[in-house]
């Protein structure tokens, strides 16, 4: 009797659904690559649901927000009528900030009904610092430890002399932009940079204007951390121009811009992530298996991430209680694809591994062929937690009780 309710108190959560609101693009410029991490989300709650120290089962559910601070608004208040407690969502910071605000609010007027926001890619290093939020843990790495490995990585390359900068015109392309700028004169004082440009998010369809604006400026190199149609279509205009410079992004293995690139710039873009697609391992066996299944490639590792740390941290707080799993998330420590990372106290930020991948043709050491291009992104340089880390002004505010 003893030990079943030792196990039973171990366990209080076992066979609970935990339900997960997805609030991303489903229609739009951005749609193809919501509609891909919608599909990884669902695949991985399958494969959590089989195998997890809490034993509870998740279920996501998709909400379109037509990429709208204002329609995510609306899909928060209706997940929230629905009983959810848990809210992920990831592309587009301005949707990211409008939903920590509802959630601080909700949470302050509605004790007992807490949410939590597990954000799985939505980089601007406010979220971690002056708007920090008890309520907000972040997966991906943010825009300054992005900019922080590769400016790393560009202090020993020197061809960069002449950079441009061309981001989209709202809080992340804002943050690329400066961080590009701090880190450069810090550690690269010599180089240039030539020009600036900020666009409209996901209005742009035709970037052949502002590849002719960096062949004037005389650039060697662009950094940007445009993301979906806004990095494809720029691709596929420098292919069609001509554009001899190098490439340092954010997130050129998103769906749609290894098909835009195709063969071309072998060698001369690099991307900055927390996880690439030649990691092999357990990585590399799910990366196969969601290729069979869907015909599409995963790319964001984040959500394993999520589901680790939820299913760590609930097995931790013996609950699915959004209350009781904050605190059990709280500089938590797991094992993960990219080694070992920790939910930093101070301001949620998950401390990982960053690695620099560059674009090439694939081989038998680096097989893996995003969209089937014949093209992968290849391991060039590998940064640890310590190194890709970032400094943090967060002042987080926790509840009282």
């Amino acid at each position: 009797m003893a030990a079943a309710l030792c196990c039973g108190a171990v366990f209080a959560q076992k066979g609970e659904t935990v339900k997960i609101a997805w609030i991303d693009p489903l229609t739009g410029l951005m749609a193809p690559v919501g509609q891909n991490q919608l599909k990884s989300f669902q695949f991985f709650a399958e494969k959590f649901s089989q195998n997890n120290p809490a034993g509870v089962k998740f279920e996501v559910i998709g909400i379109d927000n037509k990429l709208s601070p204002t329609e995510s608004l609306n899909a928060l208040k209706q997940a929230i009528d629905q009983g959810v407690r848990y809210i992920t969502q990831g592309n587009g910071s301005s949707v990211a900030g409008a939903l920590i605000d509802a959630i601080n609010k909700h949470n302050e007027r509605n004790p007992g009904k807490e949410v939590v926001f597990l954000n799985h890619s939505a980089v601007d290093p406010d979220f971690t610092n002056s708007k920090c939020s008890y309520w907000h843990f972040r997966f991906d790495a943010d825009t300054s430890m992005k900019m922080e490995a590769l400016t790393t990585f560009m202090k020993d390359m020197p061809d960069v002399k002449k950079v441009y900068l061309l981001n989209q015109n709202y809080s992340h392309g804002h943050q690329v932009a400066r961080y590009a700028k701090e880190m450069l004169q810090r550690k690269r004082p010599d180089v240039q940079v030539v020009g600036e440009d900020l666009h409209p998010l996901a209005q742009v369809r035709d970037f052949t204007p502002y590849v002719a604006k960096i062949k004037a400026s005389g650039a060697d190199t662009v950094i940007t951390g445009n993301w979906g149609s806004d990095l494809s279509l720029l691709m596929k205009a420098a292919n069609e121009g001509g554009l001899n410079v190098r490439f340092f992004t954010y997130y050129t293995g998103v769906t749609g811009t290894p098909t835009a690139i195709g063969q071309a710039f072998e060698g001369r873009i690099f991307q900055a992530s927390y996880n690439h697609y030649n990691m092999g391992g357990q990585m590399g066996k799910w990366q196969a298996e969601f290729k069979q299944r869907f015909n599409d490639d995963f790319y964001t590792g984040s959500v394993i991430h999520i589901f680790t740390a939820l299913s760590e941290a609930m097995a931790k707080a013996k609950s699915t209680d959004p209350v009781k799993v904050a605190a059990a998330l709280e500089g938590l420590k797991f094992k993960s694809f990219n080694g070992d990372v920790e939910v930093r106290k101070t301001d949620h930020q998950l401390q990982q591994t960053l690695f620099i991948t560059r674009w090439q043709k694939a081989d038998s050491k680096f097989p893996y062929s995003p969209e089937n291009t014949g093209m992968t992104l290849a391991p060039v340089k590998e940064l640890p937690p310590y190194v890709s880390s970032t400094p943090t002004s967060c002042q987080m505010k926790r509840p009282t009780s």
